[in-house]
């Protein structure tokens, strides 16, 4: 079973133009996101796609393989998508452009598990009460099959009655097999997906059943200038110099 890693890397991002291409250790984000996909021992192989001629240029300046999509591309999934009409495999994985910290091993187990699911995602643990409320981190609730019930950029559940509940939000990383992709691409955007700008409500939607994963990993996926300075600090801990 082939699995390709996707790594959607948009240089027209609103809040932050140009991410992929801000350094850390002197090299392009982009490039530690496909290093750790890379060195993913079930990942076969990996992509960059990217709708910018300076991201392309950098992938081939760096020897990262490298494809352009479309600039009116309207999600990271519709990206995956793109790339799957030329690139056939298995399984998809989604690994976001803005996630350096992720490291191979979790992306080794979204990878195992979702030869078993037709659409599989990672979440990991919040730990404080202001990442609850950051609407840039996206909440995760699960069944007790570790299904996915619903996922929003409010505090899920809302704290009404009791405060002993564990937190979690989603990660970056996915796959996706290609019935799921295409089912994706072919249905409009319903007013709940919309509104939140959360691409999975789509699947919960329509009745594709997303199996989460818990990484157990603290992560941090860049969104602001602010963010990346976080991660800066975290990825000297996370990844010592050699």
């Amino acid at each position: 079973m082939k699995t390709l890693g996707v790594i959607p890397a948009r240089y027209g991002s609103s809040r932050f133009p140009g991410k992929p291409l801000e350094t850390i250790r002197g090299r392009p984000m982009v490039y530690w996101v496909y290093r750790h996909v890379s060195e993913a021992a079930n990942v076969d192989d990996a992509v960059v796609a990217t709708e910018d001629i300076r991201i392309e240029d950098a992938c081939k300046a760096l020897d990262i393989p490298v494809v352009m999509t479309g600039k009116d591309v309207k999600t990271p999934t519709d990206r995956v998508w793109e790339v799957s009409e030329t690139m056939e495999a298995d399984r998809y994985l989604f690994l976001g452009g803005d996630e350096p910290l992720v490291s191979s091993g979790s992306i080794d187990m979204i990878a195992m598990d979702g030869k078993d699911h037709a659409v599989s995602h990672a979440i990991t643990q919040i730990h404080s009460a202001p990442e609850v409320i950051d609407f840039t981190n996206i909440k995760a609730v699960t069944d007790t099959d570790g299904y996915l019930l619903y996922t929003s950029r409010s505090p899920l559940p809302y704290p009404r009655g009791n405060l002993d509940f564990t937190y979690r939000k989603t990660v970056g990383i996915a796959t996706f097999d290609k019935p799921s992709l295409d089912m994706y691409h072919e249905t409009p955007q319903s007013v709940l997906e919309k509104t939140e700008e959360v691409d999975l409500i789509r699947f919960i939607e329509h009745g594709v059943r997303i199996h989460c994963v818990d990484i157990g990993k603290n992560t941090l996926s860049v969104d602001t200038p602010k963010d990346l300075e976080k991660v800066r600090r975290m990825f000297d801990d996370t990844y010592p110099e050699e």
